[in-house]
């Protein structure tokens, strides 16, 4: 498992407009791609905004390439986000999952 991880923060007023962004666009796009496994999205508020961490679960760094583009550490942001943000990463981390820890039922 690979995870991609990527933070960028939104003016105030704009949060609701980029999660329904994510939600509309962004997270539909990764659902059709072969090696997509979920998404979990993340906010905090921030002296200047509201900071949004998006994290994505990959099978493969090929993958990942199929949204990303050959340039896979390159940050996707189209510029209708672009619009929303205060300041965002231009490029991402991806991480190799080495400990899984799920929990036995009791």
């Amino acid at each position: 498992m690979i995870t991609r991880n990527w933070t960028g923060v939104i003016k105030p007023e704009r949060a609701d407009d980029y999660l329904a962004h994510l939600q509309n666009d962004t997270l539909k796009k990764l659902s059709a791609i072969k090696g997509f496994v979920n998404a979990s999205i993340f906010k905090r508020v921030v002296t200047d905004g509201v900071e949004f961490l998006v994290v994505t679960y990959w099978d493969t760094m090929d993958a990942i390439k199929q949204f990303a583009g050959e340039s896979a550490d390159i940050a996707v942001v189209p510029q209708v986000a672009q619009e929303m943000m205060v300041r965002y990463d231009p490029v991402v981390r991806h991480y190799e999952e080495v400990i899984n820890l799920v929990p036995a039922e009791s």
